[in-house]
C-alpha cells in the first residue's frame, strides 16, 4: 500500500495497519487503530453530547461504521480525519435527534496530520440520503449486537435502537436501576472487543 506523501509518522501507520486489515484480515490490525484512537473519538464526542454515556454509545458507533467501510479508505486524508468526520457526523444526528443546546459545533479540532478539521452543522431537514444513512448505521451495529451474550441482547437494542433512557430501561425491565447501568458498561466493553475482531464479523 503506498504511504500517504506528507502525512505524519502516526499517520504513515495507520496506512500500514489499514493495508493489513483490509488485505491480510489482521485482528490486530484492527485493535491497534481502535486503541490509538478510541480515546480521541470519545473526547471529541463527549465535547459535543454532553454526556457520558451517549458518547461511550456513538464512539461504538463510529467504530463500527468505519471499519464496516474499511476497504473504501482512500489515502487523500489520514485516516484520524477520516474517523474524526464519521464520528462527528454520527454526533451531529444524534444531536439534531435530542435537540441538544450546545454550541461546540462551531469549534475544530487538529487531526493527528495537523490539519483543522472543523464541524459544519448542515441543513437540518432529513433528505432521503440522511434517512438512508441512519438504516445504515442500524444494520451496522445490528450485526454485532446480534453476537452479544441473550443477556445483553435486549438490553442494547432499548438503549441504542430505541433510545431509551437508564430508567426507562430499569422500568422496562423491571430491574434497578445500578444494575442496568452496570450490564450496559459490559455489553458497550463486549461491543468494542466485537469490533476490534471485525474480520470475523463484518
Amino acid at each position: 500500500m503506498e504511504v500517504g506523501k506528507g502525512f505524519s509518522k502516526k499517520a504513515q501507520e495507520d496506512l500500514e495497519l489499514i493495508h493489513r486489515a483490509v488485505n491480510l484480515k489482521d485482528q490486530q490490525a484492527y485493535a491497534q487503530l481502535m486503541s490509538r484512537y478510541r480515546k480521541s473519538v470519545y473526547n471529541i464526542v463527549l465535547k459535543m453530547v454532553r454526556n457520558v454515556d451517549d458518547a461511550e454509545d456513538l464512539t461504538i458507533v463510529s467504530f463500527a461504521k468505519a471499519f464496516k467501510s474499511l476497504q473504501k479508505f482512500k489515502p487523500d486524508y489520514s485516516f484520524s480525519t477520516w474517523l474524526f468526520r464519521i464520528a462527528t457526523n454520527n454526533a451531529i444526528d444524534f444531536i439534531r435527534k435530542k435537540k441538544l443546546n450546545t454550541t461546540s459545533l462551531s469549534s475544530a479540532y487538529i487531526d493527528d496530520n495537523g490539519d483543522e478539521v472543523g464541524m459544519e452543522l448542515e441543513d437540518p431537514n432529513h433528505d432521503p440520503q440522511e434517512l438512508a444513512i441512519k438504516r445504515e448505521k442500524i444494520e451496522i451495529i445490528q450485526l454485532f449486537v446480534s453476537k452479544l451474550p441473550v443477556k445483553y441482547q435486549k438490553l442494547v437494542r432499548l438503549r441504542y435502537f430505541k433510545e431509551f433512557s437508564y430508567e426507562e430501561i430499569a422500568d422496562e425491565l423491571d430491574a434497578p436501576l445500578g444494575t442496568v447501568k452496570a450490564q450496559l458498561h459490559r455489553a458497550r466493553e463486549l461491543l468494542f472487543e466485537l469490533i476490534k475482531g471485525s474480520k470475523d464479523h463484518i
